[in-house]
Order: C-alpha cells, then structure tokens, then sequence
C-alpha cells in the first residue's frame, strides 16, 4: 500500500473510532426530551415535565371490576403501561351529580339526571376558571354546546353546557369530537358517546374505542413535548354502594407498572387539574388528596 494509502486508511480509521465512540456516548436529557414517545410505552421516559395540559376521558358506570377484565385487554395495558389509582372513588349516583362534583367541587345539590334546562348552575366550574383555555369534545353531539340529549348523545356527560355563566365560551369551546384531535386547550375533557364509554354497549367496545383514541393524544405534540398528563376514570360505579372506580393516569413521568393504594374521589382529579393549571381550588378540592406526588407528575 503506498503511503497515501496508508494515510487516508488511517484517517478513515480515525473517523470510525471517533463515530463509535460518539454513538456509545449516554443520551442527555435534552436529547431524550427529543425523543419520540411510542404509543406502546407512554410513561415513564423522562424524570421531570412542566404539564401545562391536562385530558380527562369520561367512561361510565363500571366499577373496579374492569380491572383484570378479559372484557377490556387495553384499558388493562394501559394500567401495566402506566398508572392505575386502586382506591379512587366516584361521588354519587347517578351520572350527573358525578360530572358536576367533577368540574366546580360540589354536586350543586343535583341528584338526578336531569337536562340542563331543570338544572341551571349560576356556580364557578373550572370552566369559568380557565376562561377560553378549556374545550370539551362530545362525541356524536349534534352542534356546538347542545344541550338536548339525542342519539347518541347525553347531555347529562357534557357538564359544561349546565353552567349559565360560561354560555359565551360554550359554544365556542364546547364542540363535537372530530379528528384529528385539537389538545391545544390548557383542559381538555373528552365524552364518548353512551355506546363507547360502555354506558349502553359492552365493556369491550368501549375498550376498543380507547385503543382508537388513547393513541392519537400520545402521538399528540402537546404529548410529544412532555407536556400533556392524561387521566381515565369513570363517573360511577355499576350503582355499587362503594361507588369504586378504576382511574387510570397516563402521563412521561409516570413510572411504568405505578399502582397507587392511596384513597382518593373525583375532587382529588379536581384538585390535581386545577394545581396542574395554576387556577383555585373549588369546593371539595381544598381539601381533596392530590395526584400529583403520587404519580409523579
């Protein structure tokens, strides 16, 4: 070999080493911040996150016995995925006095499941909190902030067409679920119909619907930069006197496999929504247990 040759295989040598060498160098933090988070691992990728979004998805009336169900393998992989709350509880029976305990601290006194137009809720809710940086999606709602129930859709599940001080916002903000799913909002509360949130169908088709959905929010941007924390709870148990339900947090800081024994209601998601965006705590969230620490988030 001459002695250019020699030169150039040394030089090349030199860049493969130095390659190498790089490629074996541990991943910064920034770089795994770059990351793609994989649908098939959510949690648990990076130690710290400022969440500055928050998603709640509504189910209905199932109670703890969906864990462990053969009747819903993905809520279940999630659970193994992430986190699972096992000693989390609904508030009341039925389904609204759930959703209005849910979104202003307080069941306002409602103990049925009556339409918004016999129950007209003049109270703050972390709607009226959060002013324009809030959007529900209601699947199969006819138009923007209905508040008739038809078809598919129960405007008992849609909390946020009962509160008369946020009508303006309403009808911007409250809108039916379309895709691709618009995450900007600070808080976004998805309502599945009654069919796939398990109401009035098999537990299993609303499990399938989560393996539609739950997949989309984690290839979200607002998922991808580690800002985004998702939880999936049920309003109410199947009217067990416990009222215990499964609530699931998915969220990158999130250990994988985290079972979390702590009690806690529906005023500790409240309050963990509510400290999460920076705004007051409302009724029984003063003094409800929070998710945060818990969950790492």
């Amino acid at each position: 070999m001459s002695d250019n040759g020699v030169m150039a295989f040394r030089r090349l040598s030199h860049v493969v080493v130095v390659t190498l060498f790089l490629l074996a160098l541990p991943v910064s933090p920034s770089d795994a911040a770059a990351a793609t988070i994989s649908a098939s691992t959510p949690c648990g990728d990076v130690a710290t996150a400022t969440y500055t979004h928050v998603v709640w998805i509504m189910l209905e009336n199932e109670g703890y016995s969906v864990v462990g169900s053969s009747s819903a393998p993905y809520f279940n992989e999630l659970g193994e995925q992430c986190a699972l709350a096992t000693n989390y509880y609904a508030i009341s029976h039925p389904s609204l006095p759930n959703y209005v305990a849910l979104t202003s601290g307080s069941p306002q006194g409602i103990t049925d499941d009556g339409e918004p137009s016999t129950h007209r809720l003049a109270v703050p809710s972390i709607f009226s909190q959060l002013g324009s940086k809030w959007r529900t999606l209601a699947e199969s709602m006819p138009s923007a902030c209905d508040n008739v129930t038809s078809g598919l859709y129960a405007a008992r599940h849609n909390p946020a067409v009962y509160y008369t001080g946020i009508q303006a916002t309403c009808r911007h903000d409250d809108v039916p679920m379309n895709y691709p799913l618009n995450l900007s909002a600070d808080f976004t509360m998805i309502v599945p119909n009654v069919c796939d949130d398990m109401h009035s169908c098999p537990v299993s088709d609303g499990d399938a619907w989560l393996k539609r959905v739950v997949p989309l929010i984690v290839k979200s941007s607002q998922y991808q930069s580690r800002s985004l924390v998702l939880f999936i709870t049920f309003d109410e148990n199947d009217q067990m006197a416990s009222n215990r339900v499964p609530t699931l947090v998915i969220a990158p800081t999130t250990p994988r496999g985290t079972r979390v024994t702590m009690r806690f209601n529906h005023y500790s998601l409240l309050r963990t929504t509510e400290a999460l965006l920076h705004v007051k705590f409302l009724g029984g969230a003063k003094t409800a247990t929070s998710l945060i620490a818990p969950f790492h988030l």
